[in-house]
């Protein structure tokens, strides 16, 4: 095929042109997984609803699970179940399980909720575990939490052990769903 020297030339420089886009989508996806994979303990502190502050520091040298959610999501409810049977499975071995509520603190939103109406919650659905609370979502954010429920384990060092898993798992064994990971930093 010919193209004549000024097709040619038109023909390399479109080329270049691609090419370049291409190695800044290539950069920016190399960028993006770099920080994502960051593999340092993750710094957070979140207060429980009976005013104590945990921070990942005081939970070094623990298996923590940590459970997102909301009390006016039905999946989470229904992810209650699977939290207190990891908590029974668990707690013999080192593993400290939160159920996080991201509800806001503030009256105004509708997103509100009270400690007194977490604890609630909590008593209604026989929930035994520590409630933290993330109601400006930052925690949630630094953990790649992107949709409720959504459950992240931190090893022994603080470190994110594999990507959050998301949703409820269908036959509720949240246990069974989270063992191999467990047992491998156990």
């Amino acid at each position: 095929m010919s193209f004549g020297r000024k097709g040619e030339k038109m023909f390399l420089s479109n080329c270049k042109t691609y090419l370049a886009g291409f190695l800044l989508v290539l950069l920016g996806s190399s960028l993006a997984l770099a920080q994502k994979s960051d593999s340092g303990p993750v710094e957070f502190s979140m207060r429980s609803i009976d005013g104590q502050t945990v921070t990942s520091e005081s939970l070094r040298g623990e298996v923590v699970v940590l459970a997102f959610g909301a009390s006016w999501l039905p999946l989470s409810r229904t992810q209650l179940q699977g939290i207190r049977k990891l908590a029974d499975e668990y707690s013999d071995r080192g593993v400290v399980v939160y159920f996080v509520s991201t509800e806001s603190e503030n009256e105004k939103s509708k997103n509100f909720a009270s400690d007194e109406q977490l604890r609630a919650f909590a008593q209604k659905y026989g929930l035994k575990v520590t409630v933290l609370r993330d109601p400006d979502g930052a925690v949630s954010k630094k953990l790649g939490i992107d949709q409720l429920p959504s459950i992240v384990i931190l090893d022994k060092q603080g470190i994110v052990v594999g990507e959050p898993i998301r949703g409820i798992d269908p036959q509720g064994n949240l246990a069974g769903q989270l063992a191999s990971r467990l047992d491998k930093i156990l």
